[in-house]
């Protein structure tokens, strides 16, 4: 049996982090989490809850916040990273002089860098030391925050190559309301992750023009096609896409009422400009800064991605979002499956 896992630390406060804190922690395990704002820290440890990032979700006493990463990290037998992708490699900097070697460290950020057009754990790779990069694992799946905090059931995966490691960490995190399913595949279920981000933006301009439920299944269903594609064309496992870190995590964020990324497209299909809607959100819409990278991954590696292709016109070239629908919709005959 797995040795009891005590002590964790989570890095990145915000809606997604603060929910594992809280998971972690509910489970009796000592939680430190850092926070880049400090008022965010005051917060949480004046008042046991993050009113900025998730107002309302009262954190148990043993979640301590804290601005200092060695306090955070000190200590601890594994870090969850949950800062947002365009932070990730700043913080690792800063992080990397408090990590005893090799540290298991566990991905919830669903991004890809958007210089770099880089995946977390390459990342995590360039910037970590050789020692730690087999104990890389990424955490996925159709997951609000708010829900998995409210106590309601909630399935992810986690994947790593060390088969041992992600064994013992599926039972640090695994509850009766949060059930983790072992996987190997790193490239695939990071791909999902973040991809489904790009395509509830579509999606949310499908439903912000009133489409109709017949355009936003299209949507998605081609979508799923298009993240297939790249992730196949790049070495992933197709079969991942059809799990949950793939299909399952674009449904729900091509649907749910709490996804940013749709509630951004949805926006943007009333005609609201990006800098606008950007400028007005406390949390990040990581499906924005993606989708340019995403289509640099499409241009790399010569796959055909039409819905990334218009999202991505629609965000930095002022293409009206009717358009955008009905270049796609007018697009040559295609076979389904081709």
């Amino acid at each position: 049996m797995a040795a009891s896992i005590n002590k964790m630390c989570v890095i990145g406060a915000g809606a997604w982090g603060t929910a594992l804190a809280k998971h972690l922690a509910e489970k009796g395990i000592e939680t430190r989490l850092w926070a880049y704002e400090r008022d965010v820290v005051h917060a949480i440890n004046a008042s046991h809850e993050n009113s900025i990032f998730l107002k309302g979700v009262a954190l148990p006493h043993n979640v301590i916040a804290t601005a200092s990463l060695e306090e955070a990290t000190r200590s601890c037998e594994g870090i969850v990273f949950a800062v947002p992708s365009h932070a990730t490699r700043s913080v690792l900097r800063d992080l990397r002089p408090f990590l005893s070697d090799p540290m298991p460290l566990i991905c919830a950020t669903k991004g890809i860098e958007e210089e770099t057009a880089k995946l977390m754990t390459q990342v995590m790779e360039d910037e970590l030391p050789p020692s730690m990069h087999r104990a890389l694992m990424v955490l996925s799946g159709p997951s609000f925050a708010a829900e998995l905090s409210a106590g309601q059931p909630t399935a992810v995966c986690l994947a790593g190559q060390d088969t041992l490691l992600v064994r013992r960490f599926q039972g640090a995190l695994m509850t009766r309301v949060f059930r983790v399913y072992a996987d190997s595949d790193l490239l695939g279920v990071q791909l999902g992750g973040a991809l489904k981000n790009v395509m509830a933006l579509a999606a949310g301009v499908i439903d912000g023009l009133e489409l109709g439920l017949n355009a936003r299944a299209a949507l998605i269903t081609r979508g799923l096609a298009e993240i297939i594609r790249l992730g196949v064309a790049m070495g992933a496992d197709p079969r991942t896409f059809y799990g949950l870190s793939g299909v399952g995590d674009l449904v729900l964020t091509c649907t749910g009422t709490l996804s940013r990324n749709h509630s951004v497209g949805v926006r943007l299909g009333k005609g609201e400009r990006l800098e606008t809607i950007v400028n007005g959100m406390q949390a990040v819409a990581e499906g924005v800064r993606t989708a340019r990278a995403a289509l640099t991954l499409a241009l790399r590696h010569q796959v055909e991605m039409p819905i990334i292709q218009e999202i991505n016109a629609v965000l930095y070239e002022n293409k009206s979002c009717p358009k955008a629908v009905s270049d796609l919709m007018e697009r040559d005959a295609k076979l389904e499956k081709g």
